[in-house]
């Protein structure tokens, strides 16, 4: 089986665990051996004491894209639902893929700033907006969104099968399931 890393950025609340999660039981139903690097677990057990400085949010996007890229090369499709949101930071983990020859494919999940502060899964825009926290991804501090992303996915238009349904497309248009 073809392995690659699927690399979903995007806004915080944006959708991307939802539909990297979906996608993966597809995967699953079908027989392909799939896993979720789900940023949010990946911070309490790989990246656990790194913070939000732009110097440690690219660490964490390294680790990420080295066990993604380790999974993928061995006949894995890994989907990293990952905000990511430095632009050279995303390059590097591409290209490292690519020196090793494993696929790779970025999608934008491009979930509008307004519906990701209405959705709030965790609360972070809230707590922002009381100033409880600052260096929220989007609102005060930068995302840099991807230029040319192998598939840009308006999610807030689309039901959950719809968006994982795209990703699935994009997979199969490019031989990778």
């Amino acid at each position: 089986m073809t392995g690659a890393t699927v690399w979903l950025t995007g806004l915080p609340s944006a959708g991307k665990t939802t539909i990297a999660r979906a996608l993966a039981g597809r995967l699953r139903d079908e027989g392909r051996r799939a896993e979720v690097l789900d940023g949010d677990e990946i911070r309490t057990f790989l990246s656990a004491g790194l913070g939000f400085s732009r110097a440690d949010r690219d660490t964490n996007v390294q680790r990420i894209g080295f066990v993604a890229r380790l999974l993928a090369a061995h006949g894995v499709t890994v989907l990293v639902p990952v905000i990511a949101p430095y632009a050279d930071s995303r390059e590097a983990v591409r290209k490292r893929h690519l020196e090793h020859g494993t696929p790779y494919v970025e999608v934008h999940v491009a979930t509008p700033l307004e519906v990701c502060a209405e959705r709030d899964v965790k609360g972070l825009y809230a707590r922002q907006a009381k100033g409880e926290i600052s260096g929220l991804t989007g609102v005060d501090d930068p995302y840099e969104a991807p230029d040319a992303p192998d598939l840009r996915l308006a999610a807030h238009g689309r039901t959950v099968t719809e968006s994982a349904d795209a990703v699935y497309g994009l997979l199969a248009g490019k031989g990778l399931l």
